[in-house]
C-alpha cells in the first residue's frame, strides 16, 4: 500500500496562494496516477486536479481551470498542487490519492487506491 502525506495547507485571505505537496513512498512515480481532491463541510468529495502516470498529462476541474497547476518532481516522488487567485470556494481539506491500474489519471475518486490524511485549506479574509 502507497503512503501519501500531505502538506502545505493553512489559511490565505482571497486572492493569495498556497502550494500543496504530497509525498509518496513511491520508488518512482511513473506507475501512478497521482490526484488532488477537496472536501468541503457537508459538500461530496470532489476531484480537483490529477497527473497520468505514463505521460504526465494532466486534468483540471472547470472551477480551478487557469488558477491550479499540477506538477511532479520524479526525483523526490512528491507531487505538487499550485494554487493561485484562491477563492472562498476553495476551502476545504485537500487529499491526495494515487492510482497505479490506468494509463490516465481521472477526477473521479473511485478510481484511486491509496489515499493521504488530508491538509485543511481555508480562504477567509
Amino acid at each position: 500500500q502507497l503512503q501519501l502525506v500531505e502538506s502545505g495547507g493553512g489559511l490565505v485571505q482571497p486572492g493569495g496562494s498556497l502550494k500543496l505537496s504530497c509525498a509518496t513512498s513511491a520508488l518512482t512515480l511513473d506507475y501512478y496516477s497521482i490526484g488532488w481532491f477537496r472536501q468541503a463541510p457537508g459538500k461530496e468529495r470532489e476531484g480537483v486536479s490529477c497527473i497520468s502516470a505514463n505521460d504526465g498529462s494532466t486534468y483540471y476541474a472547470d472551477s480551478v481551470k487557469g488558477r491550479f497547476t499540477i506538477s511532479r518532481d520524479r526525483a523526490k516522488n512528491t507531487v505538487y498542487l499550485q494554487m493561485n487567485s484562491l477563492k472562498p470556494d476553495d476551502t476545504g481539506v485537500y487529499y491526495c490519492a494515487a492510482d497505479n491500474r490506468y494509463l490516465y489519471c481521472s477526477g473521479s475518486a473511485a478510481r484511486y487506491d491509496d489515499w493521504g490524511q488530508g491538509t485543511q485549506v481555508t480562504v477567509s479574509s
